[in-house]
């Protein structure tokens, strides 16, 4: 059903993905041209790190700090006002949750790229997530904690790569030329996503496994990890030209994302239209 009344939320979730989308190119960028030139993929924070030290770089730092900060209040608005129609069964339950936890996380990542602003101060995101991961670990139960929470974000990311391989966010996208053509581009990009988020929860499990908070890491952490195995460089670089389509995924739900509780049913989604392109070829 249409609830015209949450239409406000349209504008907020549009600049939110628009916002997620410069992240991720400008990390999807950096790193491949670091790459290129014999260097080291870049973590999210290094990256905007960088951006801020070039010709320009503060206006963008300060639109994606908008911008991330308009997707974390979507993503809390969303598991609040259940906008995604998940519904109050366990499994929408979750759902909601997990959108929770992702609204905290890019609340997080807006309050860095801000105090880049600020401070023009340098990424320290690695160190603190492993301090953080110490003080857990001191806690009584604490390695369980760490492991845990290590299998929740591999449960994130397998179920991102499932989504990349079932293209089910395409529910979620109304039905365009645009849309059809870069299918292939936004299930890479999805799944590659979820391969570094699977990935950060290993690091994370293996620190608990091991009782060694070094061991815990994020995006850096994760492609020093698929770094040092066989073909590491070549992994590397497939990673980040996903999460470069991981970029146009974002730029094409700033566009084309659909809120089932604002736009009801009468929208035609992606996945309705392939379904009814199929059907029509048998």
């Amino acid at each position: 059903m249409r609830d015209d009344a949450l239409s406000w939320t349209v504008p907020v979730m549009r600049a939110g993905y628009a916002g997620r989308g410069l992240t991720y190119l400008v990390v999807a960028g950096f790193s491949l041209w670091a790459i290129s030139r014999g260097g080291e993929a870049q973590a999210t924070n290094s990256a905007l790190a960088r951006l801020e030290t070039t010709t320009g770089g503060d206006i963008l730092l300060g639109l994606i700090a908008l911008g991330l900060l308009a997707y974390a209040i979507w993503r809390l608005i969303a598991a609040l006002l259940d906008l995604d129609a998940h519904g109050t069964e366990a499994k929408g339950i979750v759902a909601r949750i997990g959108m929770a936890v992702s609204g905290l996380t890019h609340l997080a990542l807006a309050f860095a790229a801000l105090s880049l602003l600020i401070s023009s101060g340098g990424s320290e995101g690695e160190s603190r997530i492993r301090e953080g991961v110490g003080t857990v670990m001191g806690w009584p139960g604490g390695r369980w904690l760490v492991g845990l929470a290590g299998l929740a974000i591999i449960g994130a990311g397998a179920k991102y790569i499932i989504e990349g391989w079932t293209a089910g966010y395409e529910n979620y996208l109304a039905a365009s030329p645009q849309t059809t053509r870069w299918r292939n581009a936004l299930r890479f990009g999805e799944a590659a996503n979820g391969v570094v988020i699977a990935v950060i929860g290993l690091l994370f499990l293996l620190a608990a496994l091991r009782s060694d908070p070094s061991q815990a890491g994020g995006m850096a952490g994760a492609f020093d990890w698929l770094g040092n195995q066989a073909y590491g460089r070549i992994l590397v670089t497939i990673v980040c030209l996903g999460l470069l389509g991981f970029s146009l995924f974002c730029f094409v739900n700033a566009r084309w994302r659909i809120v089932p509780r604002v736009s009801g049913d009468k929208t035609e989604t992606l996945a309705r239209a392939v379904r009814n392109l199929a059907a029509g070829a048998v």
